[in-house]
């Protein structure tokens, strides 16, 4: 997050016009024409809007936890041009294709470096009437940046996968985005915008954004959109009053105050109202101290909002559950509301991605500490085709992309170099914080063997949980010829429902000395 250090202070109670019933039932359709949002007071509109979901605090902060496993095996961070960033993007991007969203990632250049937007888009909906949800993903060098901003954009993303699991058709398009180099200027989100033309620009009906929504001495600030505050950079363009009218209509059902802070841009709702596009979003405070008022109307201390601001220290202990489950539920409601009803079809939808890696970047799988292999050590790499008398012992292409976890890369001079020999060869998955539910766990694999193996070799996935291992699946050798083939199984995981858990990749050659070779890709987890 970029720009000044004072957020506003407290002022006036806040706006009180159709205080009288909630602004959730009078709204039916949100249509923007000539830059002003016309809304529809039909009640019998009003019945046809589908309730927002509430979105699990615990699902938020899984992705916060892969966020800084992310970071912590990628130097500290997830900065731009750093591969943290990318494996970042990444992450989210995987969990979008598995929800059924039509994502396009956009590379822009700053500072010599390739940084990366990835814009995901829900199929269906008005898209000449767009509204857009963003968040920037990247952190500063100096830390992961688990609440600026891994906050809004693990919030988004939940909210996103909500979309997909009520299979939501709201009458405007729904499209979110995840910028990069916000930290640097507000670098990926202007990218963005100066790559639309006027038409697609004037698609865009409306910008919500949400940029540090777990702060640990949190605030409820709210984008001024009417300047009722009047003071600072004035309005955001029309519209801008209902999405804050709409927050804040929200946080009265529960019972939490809010106020205003400034389009003061320092954060990417920028490039969007200087192109005239309708904003606001949430902010709960950054480096600026929480006055005495403040504490008074919201709880915390007389400190920094975020003590960890920009600092090696804004980890996933640098959050604020309460703050992070109210804010995460208030952007599902402005979603729901703003988005202009619509249905959730009866058809149960698809489950959602708890889980996913297809090894296209390095996401922090660790060697095992006590394996026991001398050679064919399992690692993420681009394999080597290899053969021997005609069968096929290491396939030289991924079941998807360009790489894979396999029992070594590379094919060597002869079929029996970099198999795996003397023992087990193991790699770690970073941790994984599963919810609730029904969990399947789906992987590609392959074990190829030749008839000098034997039953004691094997490959085989183990759940770590703990200090406990246990042994999900395993596919034992044979005295035989066994080609490479890619294979896709799956393993019930409801055991582990609520636990935060390690998958363990694991091939052996035990017996007499023979030709082993193993690989694993497109690991998912799902939930239904």
């Amino acid at each position: 997050m970029q720009g000044s250090t004072d957020p506003r202070p407290v002022l006036a109670t806040r706006r009180n016009f159709v205080r009288a019933l909630p602004f959730r039932a009078l709204l039916a359709v949100a249509a923007l024409t000539a830059g002003s949002i016309a809304v529809a007071t039909s009640s019998a509109g009003a019945a046809q809007i589908a309730a927002a979901p509430d979105i699990s605090v615990t699902a938020v902060k899984a992705h916060l936890t892969q966020l800084q496993s992310i970071a912590t095996a990628n130097g500290g961070n997830r900065a731009h041009g750093r591969p943290g960033y990318l494996a970042s993007v990444t992450y989210v991007k995987g969990l979008l294709d598995a929800a059924g969203y039509t994502t396009t990632q956009q590379s822009f250049t700053y500072n010599g470096a390739t940084g990366y937007n990835l814009i995901a888009d829900w199929p269906g909906g008005n898209t000449s009437n767009t509204l857009m949800i963003g968040a920037h993903l990247d952190s500063v060098t100096a830390g992961p940046g688990i609440n600026d901003n891994g906050s809004g954009s693990a919030a988004n993303l939940e909210v996103a996968l909500a979309v997909a699991r009520a299979g939501y058709q709201p009458t405007r398009h729904l499209r979110f985005g995840w910028w990069g180099a916000e930290e640097l200027g507000l670098r990926g989100s202007t990218a963005y915008v100066n790559s639309l033309t006027t038409a697609q620009k004037s698609a865009i009906t409306g910008y919500l954004n949400f940029d540090m929504v777990g702060s640990p001495n949190p605030g409820y600030f709210l984008y001024d959109g009417d300047n009722s505050d009047n003071t600072g950079s004035g309005p955001g363009p029309a519209g801008s009053a209902l999405i804050e009218q709409t927050l804040a209509d929200y946080y009265a059902t529960i019972g939490v105050p809010t106020r205003g802070t400034d389009f003061d841009g320092r954060s990417d709702y920028g490039p969007f109202i200087a192109a005239g596009i309708p904003a606001g979003g949430i902010f709960t405070g950054a480096e600026g101290r929480k006055t005495a008022a403040q504490v008074t109307l919201w709880g915390g201390t007389a400190a920094a909002f975020d003590p960890c601001y920009h600092a090696s220290c804004d980890t996933i202990s640098n959050i604020n559950d309460t703050a992070l489950d109210r804010n995460s539920d208030a952007i599902a409601y402005a979603v729901w509301t703003l988005s202009g009803g619509g249905t959730t079809p009866t058809t149960p939808p698809t489950g959602s991605t708890v889980f996913s890696d297809t090894f296209e970047t390095a996401t922090g799988w660790t060697a095992g500490t006590s394996d026991t292999a001398t050679s064919g050590l399992f690692e993420r790499g681009t394999p080597g085709a290899t053969t021997s008398s005609g069968v096929t012992t290491q396939l030289g292409t991924p079941a998807g992309g360009s790489y894979e976890l396999v029992t070594g890369a590379t094919a060597g001079a002869s079929a029996g170099a970099n198999d795996v020999d003397g023992g087990l060869t193991t790699i770690l998955s970073p941790s994984i914080t599963l919810p609730t539910g029904t969990l399947t766990l789906s992987f590609a694999w392959y074990l190829a063997y030749l008839n000098n193996a034997t039953t004691a070799d094997y490959f085989r996935i183990r759940v770590v949980s703990g200090t406990t291992s246990t042994t999900v699946f395993t596919q034992a050798a044979a005295a035989s010829n066994k080609a490479a083939a890619w294979t896709t199984s799956t393993v019930n995981l409801s055991a582990y429902a609520g636990q935060t858990v390690r998958l363990e990749i694991g091939a052996a050659d035990t017996g007499t000395a023979s030709l082993v070779e193993a690989a694993v890709d497109n690991i998912t987890i799902t939930k239904s």
